[in-house]
Protein backbone atom coordinates (compact mmCIF):
# COMPACT_ATOMS: atom_id res chain seq x y z
CA UNK A 1 0.00 0.00 0.00
CA UNK A 2 0.95 3.65 -0.27
CA UNK A 3 1.32 3.89 3.50
CA UNK A 4 3.75 0.98 3.62
CA UNK A 5 5.76 2.41 0.72
CA UNK A 6 5.95 5.73 2.54
CA UNK A 7 7.21 4.05 5.68
CA UNK A 8 9.79 2.09 3.67
CA UNK A 9 11.06 5.29 2.05
CA UNK A 10 11.23 7.06 5.40
CA UNK A 11 13.20 4.17 6.92
CA UNK A 12 15.59 4.21 3.96
CA UNK A 13 16.07 7.97 4.21
CA UNK A 14 16.68 7.66 7.95
CA UNK A 15 19.35 5.02 7.38
CA UNK A 16 21.05 7.23 4.78
CA UNK A 17 21.00 10.14 7.22
CA UNK A 18 22.64 7.99 9.91
CA UNK A 19 25.24 6.77 7.40
CA UNK A 20 26.16 10.27 6.23
CA UNK A 21 26.20 11.52 9.82
CA UNK A 22 28.71 8.82 10.73
CA UNK A 23 30.86 9.79 7.74
CA UNK A 24 30.72 13.49 8.68
CA UNK A 25 31.64 12.66 12.26
CA UNK A 26 34.52 10.50 11.00
CA UNK A 27 35.82 13.37 8.85
CA UNK A 28 35.66 15.85 11.71
CA UNK A 29 37.25 13.37 14.13
CA UNK A 30 40.04 12.68 11.63
CA UNK A 31 40.66 16.40 11.22
CA UNK A 32 40.78 16.94 14.98
CA UNK A 33 43.19 14.11 15.76
CA UNK A 34 45.31 14.49 12.59
CA UNK A 35 48.37 15.85 14.49
CA UNK A 36 48.46 12.70 16.62
CA UNK A 37 48.76 10.16 13.79
CA UNK A 38 50.11 12.18 10.85
CA UNK A 39 53.41 10.50 9.89
CA UNK A 40 55.38 13.71 9.23
CA UNK A 41 55.44 17.40 9.93
CA UNK A 42 53.46 19.26 7.24
CA UNK A 43 55.91 22.18 7.11
CA UNK A 44 59.27 20.42 7.25
CA UNK A 45 60.94 20.32 3.84
CA UNK A 46 63.72 18.09 2.58
CA UNK A 47 65.08 18.47 -0.93
CA UNK A 48 66.51 14.94 -0.77
CA UNK A 49 62.94 13.57 -0.81
CA UNK A 50 61.57 16.00 -3.41
CA UNK A 51 58.84 14.72 -5.79
CA UNK A 52 58.91 11.13 -4.62
CA UNK A 53 56.06 9.00 -6.03
CA UNK A 54 53.53 7.30 -3.71
CA UNK A 55 55.11 4.51 -1.69
CA UNK A 56 54.84 2.72 1.64
CA UNK A 57 56.95 5.47 3.21
CA UNK A 58 55.02 8.34 1.61
CA UNK A 59 51.49 7.15 0.84
CA UNK A 60 50.61 10.10 -1.39
CA UNK A 61 54.16 10.93 -2.47
CA UNK A 62 55.98 14.19 -1.72
CA UNK A 63 55.84 17.70 -3.18
CA UNK A 64 58.60 19.82 -4.72
CA UNK A 65 59.97 20.67 -1.26
CA UNK A 66 59.98 17.07 -0.07
CA UNK A 67 56.99 17.49 2.23
CA UNK A 68 54.74 14.46 2.73
CA UNK A 69 51.52 14.96 0.73
CA UNK A 70 49.43 12.61 2.91
CA UNK A 71 50.31 14.62 6.02
CA UNK A 72 49.54 17.90 4.29
CA UNK A 73 46.18 16.60 3.07
CA UNK A 74 45.28 15.59 6.62
CA UNK A 75 46.17 19.03 7.92
CA UNK A 76 44.39 20.56 4.94
CA UNK A 77 41.22 18.82 6.08
CA UNK A 78 41.53 20.55 9.44
CA UNK A 79 41.87 23.93 7.77
CA UNK A 80 39.12 23.42 5.18
CA UNK A 81 36.51 22.07 7.59
CA UNK A 82 37.29 24.68 10.26
CA UNK A 83 37.11 27.51 7.73
CA UNK A 84 33.88 26.21 6.17
CA UNK A 85 32.16 25.82 9.54
CA UNK A 86 33.35 29.26 10.63
CA UNK A 87 32.12 30.93 7.44
CA UNK A 88 28.73 29.19 7.56
CA UNK A 89 28.31 30.15 11.22
CA UNK A 90 29.18 33.81 10.65
CA UNK A 91 27.05 34.34 7.58
CA UNK A 92 24.05 32.45 9.04
CA UNK A 93 24.12 34.44 12.28
CA UNK A 94 24.61 37.81 10.57
CA UNK A 95 22.10 37.11 7.80
CA UNK A 96 19.47 35.75 10.18
CA UNK A 97 19.80 38.74 12.48
CA UNK A 98 19.48 41.19 9.58
CA UNK A 99 16.46 39.31 8.20
CA UNK A 100 14.68 39.16 11.55
CA UNK A 101 15.19 42.88 12.20
CA UNK A 102 14.03 43.79 8.69
CA UNK A 103 10.95 41.58 8.84
CA UNK A 104 9.88 42.41 12.39
CA UNK A 105 10.62 46.15 12.54
CA UNK A 106 9.52 46.86 8.96
CA UNK A 107 9.16 50.35 7.53
CA UNK A 108 12.27 52.29 6.62
CA UNK A 109 14.51 49.84 8.46
CA UNK A 110 13.21 46.99 6.30
CA UNK A 111 13.62 49.04 3.13
CA UNK A 112 17.17 50.10 3.99
CA UNK A 113 18.36 46.62 4.96
CA UNK A 114 16.76 44.89 1.99
CA UNK A 115 18.06 47.43 -0.51
CA UNK A 116 21.57 46.88 0.84
CA UNK A 117 21.00 43.12 0.58
CA UNK A 118 19.84 43.52 -3.02
CA UNK A 119 22.93 45.57 -3.78
CA UNK A 120 25.20 42.77 -2.55
CA UNK A 121 23.14 40.16 -4.41
CA UNK A 122 23.52 42.12 -7.63
CA UNK A 123 27.15 41.00 -7.87
CA UNK A 124 28.13 37.39 -8.65
CA UNK A 125 29.10 35.91 -5.28
CA UNK A 126 32.48 34.41 -6.12
CA UNK A 127 33.50 37.49 -8.13
CA UNK A 128 32.68 39.78 -5.22
CA UNK A 129 34.54 37.44 -2.83
CA UNK A 130 37.61 37.54 -5.10
CA UNK A 131 37.43 41.33 -5.20
CA UNK A 132 37.22 41.60 -1.40
CA UNK A 133 39.98 39.05 -0.85
CA UNK A 134 42.12 40.80 -3.44
CA UNK A 135 41.77 44.15 -1.67
CA UNK A 136 42.42 42.68 1.77
CA UNK A 137 45.24 40.36 0.70
CA UNK A 138 45.45 36.59 0.67
CA UNK A 139 45.15 34.89 4.05
CA UNK A 140 42.86 32.50 5.91
CA UNK A 141 41.26 35.29 7.95
CA UNK A 142 40.61 37.43 4.87
CA UNK A 143 39.13 34.44 3.04
CA UNK A 144 36.68 33.89 5.90
CA UNK A 145 35.80 37.59 5.90
CA UNK A 146 35.36 37.77 2.11
CA UNK A 147 33.12 34.70 1.82
CA UNK A 148 31.10 35.69 4.90
CA UNK A 149 30.56 39.19 3.47
CA UNK A 150 29.06 37.62 0.35
CA UNK A 151 27.08 34.68 1.75
CA UNK A 152 24.96 36.30 4.46
CA UNK A 153 22.43 37.73 1.99
CA UNK A 154 20.52 34.51 1.32
CA UNK A 155 20.04 33.99 5.06
CA UNK A 156 18.77 37.55 5.38
CA UNK A 157 16.19 36.96 2.65
CA UNK A 158 15.14 33.64 4.14
CA UNK A 159 14.91 34.94 7.71
CA UNK A 160 12.91 38.00 6.60
CA UNK A 161 10.32 35.90 4.74
CA UNK A 162 9.92 33.54 7.69
CA UNK A 163 9.66 36.45 10.12
CA UNK A 164 6.90 38.05 8.04
CA UNK A 165 4.94 34.79 8.22
CA UNK A 166 5.45 34.56 11.98
CA UNK A 167 4.34 38.17 12.42
CA UNK A 168 0.85 37.09 11.37
CA UNK A 169 0.60 34.50 14.12
CA UNK A 170 -1.56 35.17 17.19
CA UNK A 171 1.14 34.35 19.74
CA UNK A 172 3.42 37.04 18.33
CA UNK A 173 0.62 39.60 18.27
CA UNK A 174 -0.14 38.75 21.89
CA UNK A 175 3.50 39.28 22.86
CA UNK A 176 3.52 42.70 21.20
CA UNK A 177 0.21 43.65 22.84
CA UNK A 178 1.54 42.68 26.26
CA UNK A 179 4.42 45.12 25.83
CA UNK A 180 7.19 42.53 25.56
CA UNK A 181 10.50 44.10 24.58
CA UNK A 182 11.54 43.71 20.97
CA UNK A 183 14.77 41.95 21.92
CA UNK A 184 12.86 39.40 24.01
CA UNK A 185 10.34 38.78 21.23
CA UNK A 186 13.17 38.12 18.79
CA UNK A 187 15.11 35.91 21.21
CA UNK A 188 12.20 33.90 22.67
CA UNK A 189 9.59 33.76 19.92
CA UNK A 190 11.07 34.43 16.49
CA UNK A 191 14.60 32.98 16.57
CA UNK A 192 13.58 29.52 17.92
CA UNK A 193 10.99 29.15 15.15
CA UNK A 194 13.53 30.08 12.48
CA UNK A 195 16.33 27.91 13.84
CA UNK A 196 15.42 24.56 12.18
CA UNK A 197 15.20 26.09 8.69
CA UNK A 198 18.40 28.10 9.18
CA UNK A 199 20.27 25.00 10.38
CA UNK A 200 19.12 22.99 7.36
CA UNK A 201 20.23 25.76 5.01
CA UNK A 202 23.58 26.09 6.79
CA UNK A 203 24.21 22.34 6.61
CA UNK A 204 23.75 22.34 2.84
CA UNK A 205 26.15 25.29 2.50
CA UNK A 206 29.16 23.61 4.14
CA UNK A 207 30.22 21.70 1.03
CA UNK A 208 29.77 24.75 -1.20
CA UNK A 209 31.90 26.84 1.15
CA UNK A 210 34.69 24.27 1.04
CA UNK A 211 34.67 24.49 -2.75
CA UNK A 212 34.83 28.28 -2.68
CA UNK A 213 37.63 28.22 -0.09
CA UNK A 214 39.64 25.88 -2.33
CA UNK A 215 38.84 28.05 -5.35
CA UNK A 216 40.10 31.24 -3.72
CA UNK A 217 43.28 29.52 -2.54
CA UNK A 218 43.84 28.02 -6.00
CA UNK A 219 43.62 31.51 -7.52
CA UNK A 220 46.04 32.91 -4.94
CA UNK A 221 43.48 34.91 -2.92
CA UNK A 222 43.13 32.47 -0.03
CA UNK A 223 45.61 30.58 2.12
CA UNK A 224 49.25 31.38 1.41
CA UNK A 225 52.35 29.12 1.42
CA UNK A 226 53.37 27.12 3.36
CA UNK A 227 49.81 26.54 4.65
CA UNK A 228 48.65 22.98 3.82
CA UNK A 229 45.34 23.95 2.19
CA UNK A 230 43.83 21.81 -0.58
CA UNK A 231 43.24 24.57 -3.12
CA UNK A 232 46.74 25.89 -2.59
CA UNK A 233 48.15 22.38 -2.97
CA UNK A 234 46.35 22.06 -6.31
CA UNK A 235 47.85 25.35 -7.43
CA UNK A 236 51.35 24.29 -6.38
CA UNK A 237 50.99 20.96 -8.17
CA UNK A 238 49.90 22.42 -11.51
CA UNK A 239 53.42 22.79 -12.89
CA UNK A 240 54.17 19.12 -12.11
CA UNK A 241 50.97 17.65 -13.56
CA UNK A 242 52.94 15.56 -16.09
CA UNK A 243 55.93 14.59 -13.99
CA UNK A 244 54.23 14.28 -10.59
CA UNK A 245 50.44 13.99 -11.15
CA UNK A 246 49.84 12.82 -7.58
CA UNK A 247 50.34 16.40 -6.41
CA UNK A 248 47.00 17.28 -8.02
CA UNK A 249 45.20 13.93 -7.96
CA UNK A 250 45.13 13.37 -4.20
CA UNK A 251 44.12 16.90 -3.12
CA UNK A 252 41.47 16.87 -5.87
CA UNK A 253 40.09 13.53 -4.69
CA UNK A 254 40.11 14.80 -1.09
CA UNK A 255 38.04 17.84 -2.09
CA UNK A 256 35.65 15.69 -4.12
CA UNK A 257 35.06 13.12 -1.38
CA UNK A 258 34.71 15.54 1.54
CA UNK A 259 32.44 17.97 -0.34
CA UNK A 260 30.28 15.10 -1.60
CA UNK A 261 29.85 13.71 1.93
CA UNK A 262 28.85 17.08 3.36
CA UNK A 263 26.45 17.73 0.47
CA UNK A 264 24.81 14.33 0.83
CA UNK A 265 24.55 14.84 4.59
CA UNK A 266 22.94 18.24 4.08
CA UNK A 267 20.44 16.80 1.61
CA UNK A 268 19.56 13.96 3.97
CA UNK A 269 18.68 16.49 6.68
CA UNK A 270 15.87 17.84 4.52
CA UNK A 271 14.04 14.53 4.50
Amino acid sequence: SALEEGRTLMAKDRKLFYLYSVLVFALIATAVIAPYFAPYDPYTSSMQTSLLPPSSEHLFGTDKLGRDSFTRILYGMRISIAMALGIVFIMSVVGTLVGIIAGFVGGKVDTLLMRFTDMVLAFPGIVLAIAIAGMLGGSIANTILALSAVGWTRYARLARSLTLKLAQQDFLAAAVTNGTRTSMIIWRHIAPNLLPTIILTAATDIGAMMMEIAGLSFLGFGAQPPTPEWGLMLNEGRQFIQTAPWLMVYPGVAILVVVAIFNLWGDSLRV
